[in-house]
């Protein structure tokens, strides 16, 4: 690959739920964006987010599951070598800029010590390359206004998104509680500012807000971030250097340390809309604020050619129906991202309520008297009692939106 200078490369964060992938969507629709490369990284072992982000004949992508923070095998520098590689054996025609987004739980420091001179040591002949051919040029984060605050208090990682950003796009500012409800955005921008001195703060949906100013290439320069960032970054480069990375091969990581996990449900049949309504809230009831993140594309017996795409932060569920699947994979996969849930729950309430029958409500009511310590059995009882009446299917008709199919 011949340049008269490195590729930029704009790294987009933001916690779970923040809104990345749309911004990502609307980004690649612009004609100031053609010939952009794509890194999608996903916190799980299936990926969802390749399927929902448009890319045209003009771009391309590369996905990886595995958080890029922690481990090893789907770190950056991989992703962008096979990049290079690509055009190199003239796969693909070359690009202009790489943005790579992040998954909502990725720390910041180990991915840009990746990337920036000096903060990792190459390891061999793909690192040289790497370092020769891309530059570190921005890292925009995407903030949700309406629960950013529990994020930061609650999560580290979401903090440091913050703090490491050099430009910062506020989100679903026209959604949420009615504006007399809500926190005033100048409030929040104030809480922000405590963390992120420096960076533009721009509202999306803000007459001011534009892309090309968002993404455009600027050089990023950590000790421009302030004296926590260079300390993060300096951290993350020790670790690395005495061998305790966060991945230790044997697949551990920071956010199993923390009590984090990613759980893939998978069904190959389709689901009945009134089931699906019934795991969504009994998952609620039993995790509350420690379901971090619901996402999934699912297949739903009413019109099984048509997947039902669910996206739920918190409390929060947010859904609509794609004209067709967009990709040869039509099983039901959801991924499920809880803070100290056990896994087996989950799986057992997504399994025996998608066939729900007479031996399966037996074990669903074993299942809620098992979740008695977490004070939910009546919770899972009157759920269960009331699903055989239930007639309203998941999504009230007048909140199922037709999207343009995702791969164009």
């Amino acid at each position: 690959m011949k340049l008269d200078q490195p590729i930029p490369v704009t790294i987009l964060t933001g916690f779970l739920g923040a809104g990345k992938s749309t911004l990502l969507n609307e980004l690649l629709e612009s004609e100031s964006f053609a010939d952009t490369a794509v890194i999608i990284n996903e916190f799980g072992d299936i990926s969802i987010d390749h399927d929902l982000v448009r890319v045209n004949k003009r771009e391309m992508m590369v996905t990886t599951t595995g958080c890029l923070c922690c481990t090893v095998a789907s770190d950056i520098r991989t992703s962008l070598f096979e990049l290079y590689d690509a055009v190199e054996s003239k796969a693909v025609p070359p690009f202009k800029r790489v943005i790579v987004e992040t998954t909502g739980l990725a720390d910041p420091a180990p991915i840009i010590n990746q990337v920036t001179p000096g903060g990792l040591p190459a390891a061999g002949f793909r690192d040289h390359v790497v370092a020769r051919c891309f530059r570190l040029s921005g890292v925009v984060c995407a903030i949700d206004v309406t629960t950013i605050e529990e994020s930061m208090e609650r999560h580290f990682e979401c903090m440091k998104q913050v703090a490491f950003a050099d430009f910062i796009v506020l989100t679903k500012t026209d959604v949420g509680p009615e504006p007399a409800e809500r926190r005033p955005i100048s409030e929040l921008v104030q809480q922000i500012r405590k963390i992120n001195a420096a960076a533009p703060i721009v509202d999306r949906h803000g007459a001011e807000f534009e892309f090309a100013t968002a993404f455009a290439p600027r050089g990023y320069v950590p000790s421009e971030q302030g004296a926590d960032v260079e300390g993060w970054l300096a951290l993350e480069q020790a670790l690395a250097e005495q061998g305790q990375a966060h991945d230790n091969g044997a697949g551990a990581s920071r956010h199993a340390a923390a009590g984090i996990q990613t759980l893939a449900l998978l069904e190959d049949r389709p689901v009945s809309a009134r089931n699906l309504a019934t795991f969504v809230k009994l998952l609620n009831a039993v995790a509350g604020s420690q379901l971090l993140r619901l996402k999934g594309l699912v297949g739903l017996e009413d019109d099984p050619d048509r997947p039902l795409v669910v996206h739920g932060v918190q409390h929060a569920i947010h859904q609509y129906r794609l004209p067709a699947w967009p990709s040869d994979d039509r099983r039901t996969r959801m991924v499920v991202i809880t803070h100290g849930i056990d896994e087996a729950t989950v799986k057992n309430l997504f399994t025996t309520i998608t066939g729900l029958s007479t031996r399966a409500k037996a074990e669903l009511v074993l299942t809620a008297a098992g979740l008695s310590l977490l004070g939910v059995a009546l919770v899972a009882g009157i759920l269960l009692i009331f699903h055989g009446r239930a007639t309203a299917p998941f999504e009230p008709s007048a909140v199922i939106h037709d999207v343009p199919n995702p791969k164009g």
